[in-house]
C-alpha cells in the first residue's frame, strides 16, 4: 500500500528507456550508476539485468525521487543489488569511495527536470500551476529561485535568463523583474510569469503549438538555482577516470545548453588529448581516449515522442572509454 502511494505520487514518464540501457552494454557482474534516479525507470532496468555479483548505485538530490525510486526497483526488481544514494552527482566519486568502489562499468545520466518536479505546483518549477517560487532539487539545501531573483542585479538576471535560456528578450525581462521587485517581492510562480510575459514584445501567433512567454526564462532560472551545469561539469571532469577499459558513459540531454558541452567534450575525448609541440611530430593530439559508438547521438523515436512530447527535444550520446 505504501509502495503504490509514493508510486503514486511521483509518475515519471522514462525517456529513452530502453535505448540508454542498451547503450550501458550491461554485464551481469558490472558495478554501474544511475546518476538520476528520477522515478526508478532507468535503474529498474539497469538491476534487472544484473546478476548475484552486480551492483547499481542510484543518486538523486530530489528525495521525493529517491523514494519513488526505492519503491519502483522494489517492485520490479526487489533482490537486485542496488543502493540508493541521496546526494548529488557531482559528488559521485567520494560517495563511491565512501562505499569502497573506485571504478565501475557504466554511467548513465539523464538530465534536466522530472515531470513530477514539473507538475506538482508546489515544486514551484512550472508556470502552469501557480506555486511557491522554489525550483530547487533539493529542498532541504541552497538558494531557491526566490531568493535569486531577489538578490541578484538586474545585470546578473539578464545574464543568467540569456546564458541559461537563450533568451533574447532577456534584458527587457530582467529590467521588469527588477522594477516590480522594488515594490513587492517575488514569491509565486504565476505571478512571475506574467510579469516576464508582459515584459515581452507581442508576436503575430503562429500555427501550431503556442510555447510560453516565460519558458526559456524558467529554465534559465531553473538551471541557475540548481546549478545544474556545474553539475554536469563535474560528472564530465570525473567520469574517464571512474570508468574501466570498455565502460560507457552514457548522458541524456533536453537542451541545447546541456548537450553542448556534452557533444564538445565526447568529440574532444574521441580526438585525443593535445601534445605539447615537442611531442607532436607526426599529430597535435595523442591517441583518443574513447569511441563513439552512436557519432551523432541517439532521438526519441517517433512512437516515443507522440507518446511523451517531452522526449521530443531527448539527445543521448554515449562514450566508450578505450584501453
Amino acid at each position: 500500500m505504501f509502495l503504490c502511494a509514493v508510486l503514486a505520487a511521483f509518475q515519471h514518464t522514462t525517456v529513452l528507456a530502453s535505448e540508454a540501457v542498451d547503450a550501458l552494454a550491461l554485464r551481469p557482474d558490472g558495478t554501474y550508476v544511475d546518476c538520476t534516479a528520477g522515478g526508478g525507470g532507468h535503474s529498474a532496468r539497469i538491476a534487472a539485468e544484473l546478476g548475484p555479483d552486480g551492483r547499481l548505485f542510484s543518486f538523486d538530490r530530489d528525495a521525493d525521487a529517491i523514494a519513488a525510486a526505492r519503491a519502483h526497483i522494489a517492485s520490479t526488481a526487489p533482490a537486485a543489488p542496488v543502493e540508493l544514494v541521496h546526494a548529488p552527482f557531482s559528488r559521485l566519486v567520494e560517495e563511491l569511495a565512501a562505499r569502497g568502489v573506485s571504478q565501475v562499468d557504466g554511467i548513465l545520466a539523464d538530465l534536466g527536470v522530472s515531470s513530477p518536479q514539473l507538475d506538482h505546483a508546489e515544486r514551484g518549477f512550472s508556470f502552469r500551476k501557480d506555486g511557491p517560487l522554489d525550483m530547487r532539487m533539493d529542498r532541504d539545501s541552497g538558494a531557491s529561485a526566490a531568493d535569486l531573483v531577489a538578490s541578484l542585479s538586474e545585470t546578473e538576471l539578464a545574464d543568467v535568463i540569456y546564458r541559461y535560456g537563450d533568451e533574447r528578450d532577456s534584458r527587457r525581462i530582467a529590467r521588469a523583474i527588477v522594477a516590480r521587485r522594488a515594490t513587492t517581492p517575488f514569491t509565486r510562480t504565476a505571478d512571475l510569469a506574467a510579469v516576464i510575459a508582459a515584459a515581452k514584445p507581442k508576436k503575430r501567433k503562429a500555427r501550431g503549438p503556442q510555447v510560453h512567454p516565460a519558458t526559456k526564462s524558467f529554465q534559465a532560472l531553473r538551471i541557475a538555482t540548481n546549478g545544474e551545469l556545474d553539475e554536469l561539469d563535474a560528472l564530465l571532469h570525473s567520469a574517464l577516470d571512474l570508468l574501466v577499459p570498455g565502460g560507457r558513459l552514457a548522458v541524456i540531454t533536453f537542451h541545447s545548453g546541456e548537450d553542448r558541452p556534452v557533444k564538445q567534450t565526447f568529440a574532444s575525448w574521441a580526438k585525443g588529448p593535445a601534445l605539447p609541440p615537442a611531442q607532436a611530430i607526426y599529430s597535435s593530439h595523442g591517441d583518443p581516449l574513447v569511441r563513439l559508438p552512436h557519432p551523432k547521438g541517439i532521438a526519441a523515436s517517433s512512437a516515443e515522442t507522440a507518446a511523451n512530447p517531452r522526449a521530443r527535444s531527448a539527445r543521448l550520446r554515449v562514450a566508450e572509454k578505450l584501453q
